[in-house]
């Protein structure tokens, strides 16, 4: 017999998420089985798959030693092997704000391990005691949006998971809003707008096509896009643009100016020529219709990054 205690991080799943969490190795077709059978238990009755855990529940689960995870002394987690380099924006009881350097992945990419942004986050709040991998079943402190490896910029990370759930859901709503400035060919015209157009991924070469109609599996991105007047780099053939998404897909901005006319300088994967694109992730504002008390404090805070020296600095 194997017991989980629920903490407060793992309290309102549903007790098959987590148990898929916590026991990776255990087939799902098993795990309805012995949930069916009786052989996994909440406080001692039996419990349906759907049920949503609290925090201090007993699970008792009568199943094979095989499908639990080795004893915690084995291998010390990736990222004990991150940076200790990480710049905190901002942090609180609930969230960091962090700055992501340009060529800093935010998750492994299947080739890069141990030294992402997220492997920064809970080095950094596993060295301030506040993400304890051993007192935890299954949650790790997590990025709510991600930035592409070369954009560099704000990125919202949560400390446990009803921060996690909340801010996911504020983005998908956007009620998360997310500003950008960058150096684009060109003077789009009107000076202000909204792009509305459709993206495929090719996960082969890690790249996006975009479409001005939809087309079949395609995604629909909006971006709002508003110039900013700066006529040292307008002469140059130029212009600075500040950036708001209303969709977040891969290479979103990046693509879609392209197939405007108009490629961030530098991007030599979308036609802007070489050098390292200027793109930044600048500006986070939160604008919560309904927020919960304990994240009232967060509603109508704004925070911005410095920018740049490649968008302030256009001597060259």
């Amino acid at each position: 017999m194997h017991s989980f205690t629920i903490g407060k991080n793992d309290a309102g799943q549903r007790l098959d998420k987590f148990l898929s969490k916590a026991l990776p190795a255990l087939p799902k077709s098993m795990l309805y089985k012995a949930i069916r059978t009786k052989k996994i238990k909440r406080n001692g009755k039996r419990c349906t798959i759907d049920e949503r855990l609290e925090e201090n529940d007993l699970l008792t689960l009568y199943i094979k030693d095989d499908f639990f995870p080795a004893p915690a002394a084995a291998e010390p987690p990736d990222f004990f092997n991150a940076s200790l380099n990480l710049d905190v924006i901002y942090e609180d009881p609930h969230i960091l704000l962090v700055y992501k350097p340009p060529g800093l992945l935010c998750h492994s990419d299947g080739r890069h391990f141990g030294d992402t942004l997220v492997d920064r986050v809970r080095l950094y709040l596993y060295h301030r005691k506040a993400y304890l991998p051993a007192e935890e079943n299954s949650f790790a402190p997590a990025l709510c949006n991600r930035l592409d490896r070369n954009t560099e910029g704000l990125v919202l990370a949560a400390k446990d998971a009803a921060s996690l759930r909340f801010f996911n859901e504020k983005l998908k709503t956007r009620e998360v809003e997310k500003y950008y400035r960058c150096l684009v060919w060109g003077m789009p015209q009107p000076p202000q707008g909204l792009l509305t157009h459709y993206l495929i991924k090719d996960g082969d070469v890690n790249t996006v096509r975009v479409y001005n109609q939809e087309k079949k599996n395609s995604k629909q991105i909006l971006t709002e896009y508003r110039r900013i007047p700066n006529p040292a780099i307008e002469k140059s053939g130029r212009c600075l643009l500040e950036i708001r998404l209303l969709t977040g897909r891969s290479h979103q901005i990046r693509a879609q100016l392209a197939h405007i006319g108009h490629p961030l300088c530098g991007d030599s994967k979308y036609g802007g020529g070489q050098g390292g694109y200027c793109l930044c992730a600048y500006q986070l504002v939160f604008s919560f219709s309904d927020p919960p008390d304990m994240f009232a404090y967060l509603n109508h805070q704004r925070f911005t990054l410095p920018l740049p020296s490649n968008l302030t600095d256009f001597t060259y």
